[in-house]
């Protein structure tokens, strides 16, 4: 097939935030992909969906699919760009649709769908403003997160707090320097786990991968911030967490996450792939923090992979199932409209 491969490629721009490009993919992983994709058959190219135009190019360049890992141009609604102007075009493509991807960005309308469906998440409140008053059934310790960012943005170990000084000079300044609300939720204490979900005709639940930050206490890091998972690995800052995948947990725990993530990638209404990440609280509560449709895909440092190598398979492998089970859901697709 000829497919067209659909990123951001990081950069570095000292004129912006040491996390801006956070979320854009290195030339390791779009290399990775083009390399898996080639190895299957696949005649491969590629385009960056902040520099190219990209209306105009798909209205001359009609690919048998596109996999699509773009997060595409800042706004609202970025990572929606790209498959909406797919869809306009009829053009098939990997992943989630435009409306999953839009939710799921969105921190705080995410957590209301999981609140609907009676899966645990953080009690949390929204700040569009930084003056509105604390909900008073929340209790601290609190985390202050940007609503609309991913990879840990603006999330360092400052952002918990245990009083209303530093929660709103927090909240003020995520407000200030993201330009967009705030969304503080109960930090949970316990473990840090998250899960895969990767469809090939049915969902499929990879092994949950847990890390383990006791082996960074140099650091001061103790959660998965901007930092821990920028550097992650650096012996000298002591960002050097521990992977444990299978998790260490017993089989009861272990049924209950996965189901918590399933559910989650269903109420989403995600395709494909996505990554859930989970707070399991020493009552073995599985709470989702966020869900992430468009995982990071480095075949060395990224989660997804190395779940789905824990689950026995090649990084082409995983590639390709992606592809395949998006190809899949087209046929399906097709053929529902010939049935009618």
């Amino acid at each position: 097939m000829q497919i067209v491969l659909t990123y951001n490629l990081k950069k570095e721009d000292k004129t912006k935030p040491p996390d801006y490009f956070s979320e854009y993919d290195s030339k390791e992983t779009i290399a990775a992909i083009v390399f898996a994709l080639q190895s299957k058959g696949h005649q491969v190219e590629t385009i960056d969906a902040v520099e190219t135009d990209l209306i105009a190019y798909f209205k001359k360049n009609h690919p048998d699919f596109v996999f699509n890992i773009a997060e595409g141009r800042p706004g609202k609604f970025r990572e929606s760009e790209v498959p909406a102007i797919l869809d306009y075009l009829n053009i098939p493509y990997t992943g989630s649709d435009s409306l999953s991807l839009a939710i799921a960005l969105n921190k705080a309308l995410t957590k209301k769908i999981l609140r609907a469906e009676n899966i645990p998440t953080p009690r949390f409140q929204l700040f569009s403003k930084g003056t509105e008053r604390l909900n008073r059934n929340l209790r601290f310790p609190l985390i202050v997160k940007p609503n609309r960012e991913g990879s840990a943005k603006g999330i360092s170990v400052f952002s918990v707090v245990n009083s209303e000084k530093d929660l709103f000079k927090k909240i003020r300044e995520i407000i200030s320097l993201y330009q967009q609300e705030a969304l503080v939720e109960e930090f949970i204490e316990g473990k840090e786990l998250t899960v895969g979900i990767l469809e090939n005709a049915t969902p499929t639940v990879l092994p949950i991968l847990e890390i383990d930050f006791s082996n960074c206490q140099q650091s001061g890091e103790y959660f998965y911030t901007w930092r821990m998972k920028e550097y992650q690995g650096n012996r000298e800052l002591g960002l050097v967490p521990i992977f444990h995948c299978p998790a260490r947990l017993d089989k009861k725990t272990e049924e209950a996450v996965k189901d918590v993530a399933l559910r989650t990638h269903r109420a989403i209404g995600c395709s494909d792939i996505s990554r859930t990440d989970i707070r399991l609280s020493h009552d073995n509560t599985p709470y989702v923090l966020e869900i992430n449709p468009l995982p990071g895909l480095n075949p060395k440092d990224s989660n997804f992979p190395l779940m789905a190598y824990a689950a026995g398979m090649k990084y082409e492998d995983l590639i390709e199932t992606i592809l395949m089970n998006a190809l899949l859901r087209r046929r399906r697709f097709l053929e529902s409209i010939r049935s009618n």
